[in-house]
């Protein structure tokens, strides 16, 4: 019990630790309380993070920061009609057919998981292949039920999607061009003595910065790596594939691993056990391989390393508690974690001493 009453009055009567400890509980509660309501504005915050770097860029080579605004944010509203007219009827597309092909890919799966007791009796029987398919039989149905839901709400969805377009660039635009003023008015409700909040920041800012930039330029390269690889072999559906290999990047570990699946899936009942199904799983391989050997090291040169136990835990709360917001920033949440526990107990001591 003193040990616990002596390092309750060993940090919590500090007024900078106290300070810390409200502000991230107010955060956190803010975004599990209000976060599907503040989406748009959570979203044009990541994406204004994003494009701040690149503001910067410009100011250091003497642009005015209005000026640099505007044409990163001309920039920006350009990508975004090329993805959205160019690149979304593609991939629609594509998904279209590929969820067309479920029943001939099932049927060949079905024959193939029927020829398995006769090749290896002593592993697998008839009636356990005849269970595997019936299960698989009744994910398959619940997995369309799903999608039925889910096209039977597309108008409210549609309606969300047309709100994002209208809100999320006049919040991205704002962010930017009045980025001093937003963090000026923010500081004005900050104690006066707020080192550990100003030191967990500026670490943490550094982390996130690398990390948001750094996995958006890993999706991109990846993505179009895939895709012209996936094109050259004649792998159908490459588009589509390809954006799921790069999005497989969000999450570290496992997903390489479960995208692996529709790859070789698409590849085999296109072209069966063929040497150019080896073609494509050597081939995504060697990418996936570049990818966390190459490419990661570059660009996350200056993240804080976590052992791989901490990421998969922190995928594993924060995208339980999150969803896909969760999982993307896992990383850059348990960076806050470990700087917020390496500098607290130094601003406890120097207050002790």
């Amino acid at each position: 019990m003193y040990l616990i009453s002596d390092w309750f009055k060993k940090n919590l009567s500090n007024q900078e630790v106290v300070f810390l400890a409200f502000v991230l509980l107010l955060v956190f509660s803010i975004i599990v309380l209000l976060g599907d309501i503040l989406a748009p504005v959570l979203a044009s915050i990541v994406i204004a993070y994003l494009l701040e770097g690149i503001v910067k860029a410009m100011q250091r080579s003497r642009v005015p920061r209005l000026l640099a605004v505007a044409f990163v944010f001309v920039v920006f509203l350009l990508s975004l009609t090329i993805l959205i007219f160019g690149l979304l009827p593609l991939l629609s597309h594509q998904l279209s057919e590929v969820v067309q092909q479920i029943p001939n890919i099932l049927a060949r799966g079905q024959e193939a998981l029927l020829r398995l007791p006769s090749k290896y009796p002593e592993i697998l029987s008839v009636d356990q292949v005849k269970e595997m398919i019936s299960v698989l039989r009744q994910e398959l149905t619940s997995w369309g039920q799903q999608v039925l839901t889910l096209s039977l709400s597309s108008v409210v969805g549609l309606i969300t999607i047309l709100l994002y377009l209208v809100l999320m660039p006049i919040l991205v635009f704002f962010f930017l061009k009045d980025k001093t003023t937003i963090l000026n008015w923010l500081l004005r409700y900050l104690p006066t003595d707020y080192r550990l909040a100003h030191r967990v920041w500026l670490d943490v800012d550094k982390q996130i910065a690398n990390y948001i930039r750094g996995k958006f330029w890993e999706i991109l390269i990846v993505w179009i790596v895939c895709f012209f690889t996936f094109t050259f072999l004649g792998l159908q559906y490459a588009m589509l594939l390809g954006l799921l290999v790069g999005l497989s990047v969000l999450v570290p570990f496992v997903g390489a691993a479960v995208v692996t699946i529709p790859v070789c899936l698409i590849a085999w009942f296109q072209w069966g056990w063929s040497s150019e199904f080896m073609y494509v799983t050597i081939a995504y391989l060697v990418i996936q391989a570049l990818d966390g050997n190459l490419l990661v090291p570059i660009l996350f040169s200056e993240v804080v390393n976590l052992h791989p136990v901490a990421i998969i835990t922190a995928v594993l709360i924060f995208g339980g508690i999150w969803g896909i917001w969760g999982v993307f920033f896992a990383i850059p949440l348990a960076t806050l974690v470990q700087a917020v526990l390496s500098t607290w107990p130094q601003i406890a001591d120097e207050k002790n001493i």
